[in-house]
């Protein structure tokens, strides 16, 4: 049959996937238009193999698993074959069921990071990662026309899978486990997870497979299904995570001998952040030169390191310790995936917001992955990661300090007048310093002349401003922030 739709609001992909407010433009009705589209761009993309196969996943928000079984139904009722997910899982998870099924791609139910309010979908392809741009601009070039032929000689068949057992697996067979385990249960290392209600609950526990007398050292924060995250988003950010600072540094107080480790991972698991031994937070600003020096010293690997223009400055720094070349993409792990897949060796690809990938696994972030590593540097090393972070810097002789905020415009007229001021480079000074570069690869990115930079950045759909900062003090960031922000309140 044909099926005659409109979509008003039009569907769109942002940088990694299509998310609207649930019963309003996430519904199921409009789910049910897109996701035969979806399956059939992936045919059409990644048909060669033969397969008719489409992974079917999804998170813990509200009502995933009957959006899910919906995407199922639709996709299978045009003819192909779906493997729905039995449970929530990471969508890493999924993503690595697409690769090892040898499937033509997954669509995942997830809105990520996003506020409880959200859902979303995901379109993954048949080598492990998010779809390019070009795929689903097509996905919404037929949206837009509203003409898709839905016909099938005959329906799909559904069957449920376990997306655990095998992504777990994958993931034993890429880290030393038993070098963590040891440390564990030698009582050197405690771990703390904040699973942010998301996806990533039971994971590690999953992975490493403690023994009973040990559980106790893997302690996991709001892992219980809310799908109102506590009130909060499932975001790696320290403004979500008071419970795990309050319990770390307790923990610490009580046991000063002990190693700590406390990690966060978001909504679906393919973003992460860390907390040392003492409570203090470690983005992936962090987190990413101590796994890159890690796995180059200490697994010997290869290859690029893959950074975005918003990444701390210390990562190429670290990757000239062990003579690794270093390639910088717009933000966007999207990007750094695109670079992953031209064949080029990587060792690592990182974005300042908690998404890494590693060139031995599929082009994809992956939280518990990382998480893995993070373990084994520590338990390899037998240092604390505030330690494994001092020494870097000692090495690179470059501390930093970071942050970003976000800034609303009052409205797209603002936006553009911003825009056409930077792009005439008018600014010469910031804040009482030279600026001694400017450029726009994504954005507008100034070095200044006491060795700090400062990145602007506009939001693709609403008139928001991103502001990111390094410098070597966290006054001279904030002091940053605070005379851009001000200088751009004349465009509102």
């Amino acid at each position: 049959m044909h099926g005659k739709f409109t979509l008003h609001p039009p569907i769109r992909f942002g940088t990694d996937g299509w998310r609207g407010i649930i019963a309003d433009d996430f519904t199921f009705d409009r789910l049910a238009a897109v996701a035969p589209i979806a399956a059939h761009i992936l045919r059409e993309t990644f048909g060669e193999s033969g397969s008719n196969t489409i992974i079917v996943g999804y998170d813990r928000r509200f009502m995933s698993d009957a959006f899910a079984k919906r995407t199922a139904e639709a996709v299978a009722a045009i003819g192909f074959d779906v493997l729905l997910a039995d449970d929530f899982a990471p969508t890493p998870a999924f993503s690595w069921a697409a690769y090892d099924r040898k499937a033509l791609g997954a669509l995942v139910i997830t809105a990520s990071h996003n506020p409880a309010n959200y859902s979303g979908l995901k379109i993954k392809g048949a080598f492990g990662g998010s779809v390019s741009q070009d795929v689903t601009a097509k996905v919404e070039e037929i949206l837009d026309r509203g003409d898709f032929v839905y016909e099938s000689p005959q329906k799909g068949k559904i069957e449920t899978f376990d997306a655990w057992a095998s992504y777990c697996q994958a993931l034993r067979g890429k880290v030393n486990i038993e070098a963590i385990k040891e440390a564990i249960a030698l009582g050197k290392l405690t771990i703390f997870a904040d699973v942010m209600h998301g996806t990533a609950a039971g994971g590690l526990a999953k992975v490493l497979e403690l023994p009973s007398t040990t559980q106790a050292s893997l302690i996991e924060i709001n892992s219980n299904t809310d799908p109102l995250f506590g009130g909060g988003a499932p975001e790696p950010l320290p403004r979500y995570i008071a419970e795990l600072f309050r319990q770390v540094k307790t923990y610490h107080h009580d046991h000063p001998e002990k190693t700590l480790v406390g990690f966060v991972f978001d909504g679906d698991a393919d973003r992460i952040a860390s907390v040392d031994s003492e409570g203090n937070f470690l983005s992936s600003q962090i987190l990413i030169p101590i796994l890159l020096e890690h796995l180059a010293k200490h697994r010997g690997f290869k290859g690029e390191l893959i950074k975005t223009i918003s990444g701390s400055d210390l990562m190429p720094k670290v990757a000239a310790l062990f003579d690794l070349p270093v390639y910088e993409t717009p933000v966007g792990y999207k990007y750094i995936a695109e670079r992953m897949l031209s064949g080029i060796p990587c060792l690592l690809g990182g974005e300042e917001s908690g998404g890494i990938g590693y060139g031995n696994h599929i082009p994809e972030r992956d939280a518990l992955l990382s998480a893995l590593y993070v373990l084994e540097a520590i338990a390899l090393s037998d240092k604390d990661l505030s330690v494994l972070y001092s020494d870097l810097q000692k090495q690179t002789n470059f501390v930093s300090h970071y942050d970003r905020i976000d800034e609303k415009l009052s409205g797209m007229a603002a936006r553009e007048k911003l825009v056409s001021t930077l792009q005439q480079f008018s600014l010469t000074e910031i804040a009482g310093r030279k600026v001694i570069d400017a450029k726009a690869p994504d954005g507008f990115k100034f070095r200044l002349a006491d060795g700090s930079w400062l990145l602007i950045r506009f939001s693709g759909t609403e008139p928001l401003l991103r502001l990111y900062c390094e410098a070597s003090t966290s006054e001279l960031v904030h002091k940053t922030l605070n005379w851009i922000s001000n200088w751009a309140e004349q465009f509102n």
